[in-house]
């Protein structure tokens, strides 16, 4: 299969490009390196990410951009941040993909454990996962031609603790791997309207 996975040269998105690659053809799309350049919070980059790619088998996002920090200060432009990249940005990747996207295709989005299992300085993250998991259920059962769905929720990375291990006091933490089969899982399978918990 063609596979764009956009975010490809982060943290999980390097894992699912190793995950995957053993048997398909991969694009990895991402801001500043990768194959292609997009900014998901671009819809003209969006739609030329995608005209650049042709038709693809599936799509998997493993990017997007939030605001972290205590609610009483949270501005409405740090919400914002969220909401257009994380949130928009990955629903326009479906969106904007649905044309290219192959008879019987995937999508597959990543939002997190936040959205059912909050943190001090993480309602923003809460909000926009949750907003993500709730579009893939709603969207999956209304997709065309045999296309499907599905979201990716992660716990804190082993590889992230350095840098947010300080937020995530009592979680138990996974390796990008872990995370990247639940990626294939969504890729290679049959399953649709899932909200994929790795944890």
């Amino acid at each position: 299969m063609k596979v764009i996975i956009v975010g490809g040269t982060g943290t999980i998105g390097k894992a699912v490009v190793k995950e995957l690659s053993k048997r398909h053809t991969i694009i990895i799309a991402a801001y500043q390196h990768g194959d292609i350049r997009v900014d998901i919070t671009d819809n003209q980059s969006i739609e030329k990410m995608f005209q650049s790619a042709g038709k693809v088998d599936a799509v998997i996002s493993t990017t997007g951009k939030l605001h972290f920090g205590e609610f009483s200060q949270m501005t409405t432009e740090n919400f914002q941040l969220g909401l257009n990249s994380k949130l928009m940005g990955q629903v326009n990747l479906v969106l904007k993909g649905l044309p290219y996207m192959n008879d019987a295709g995937s999508f597959t989005l990543t939002s997190g454990i936040l959205s059912h299992d909050p943190i001090r300085f993480g309602c923003s993250a809460s909000m926009v996962n949750a907003a993500l998991d709730g579009f893939v259920k709603g969207a999956a059962i209304e997709m065309p031609r045999g296309i499907r769905i599905n979201v990716v929720s992660p716990t804190i990375l082993e590889e992230s603790l350095p840098d947010y291990g300080d937020f995530f006091h009592g979680f138990v933490p996974v390796s990008a791997a872990k995370v990247a089969l639940a990626f294939s899982k969504s890729v290679d399978g049959l399953q649709t309207g899932q909200v994929y918990n790795v944890s």
